[in-house]
């Protein structure tokens, strides 16, 4: 299937959208169940590092911070988001971005939870599925359960775009006024 611009656009709308309900359950689950979440702030010092070099670190954490580490962690995030989003809808059927399904969305997000436990979370220190943490099964739940809700959000956001009117067609528009 070929990206069109369409395609690019619903990919932005949908990713964040998706992205927003994803920090939405995070925010959730550290106000109420004191379960925290990746500081994005430290993606962006992961970023920063990567132009000298350095794409590993013992302890992301205690790597020195970089300038602007937090608005690039969370245009990283969306962005991320976004780009997952346009990947999904290059694989998806046809048909879909205009009549969305629900079981594509929710198991594309447990397929990407591929990318947070084996290369950003060794990349920070955690370890490979967040083996150096002290909880790493509550960590790996948390990724793998956050990551069906970005599918969920991605199925949803989509839903919603499936439902908008769409821009009406001009040639139609002028057929119409030349009939009168």
């Amino acid at each position: 299937m070929s990206i069109t611009p369409h395609h690019t656009f619903s990919a932005i709308v949908i990713g964040i959208g998706a992205s927003l309900l994803m920090d939405a359950w995070n925010l959730l689950l550290k106000r109420a169940f004191s379960m925290p979440s990746l500081n994005y702030c430290l993606l962006g010092r992961w970023l920063l590092h990567m132009p000298e070099g350095t794409f590993s670190h013992s302890s992301i954490v205690a790597a020195s911070p970089r300038r602007w580490e937090c608005a690039v962690g969370w245009v990283a995030h969306y962005t991320i988001g976004i780009v997952l989003v346009l990947v999904f809808l290059a694989l998806a059927p046809g048909a879909w971005l205009s009549r969305p399904t629900i079981l594509p969305s929710p198991l594309y997000g447990i397929v990407t939870v591929v990318f947070p436990l084996f290369i950003l979370q060794p990349s920070l220190g955690l370890g490979i599925a967040s083996s150096k943490t002290l909880k790493p099964v509550q960590a790996r739940l948390k990724s793998l359960v956050t990551h069906v809700v970005f599918g969920v959000g991605l199925y949803l956001c989509a839903l919603a775009l499936s439902q908008l009117p769409s821009a009406p067609n001009p040639g139609l528009q002028r057929t119409r006024f030349a009939r009168r």
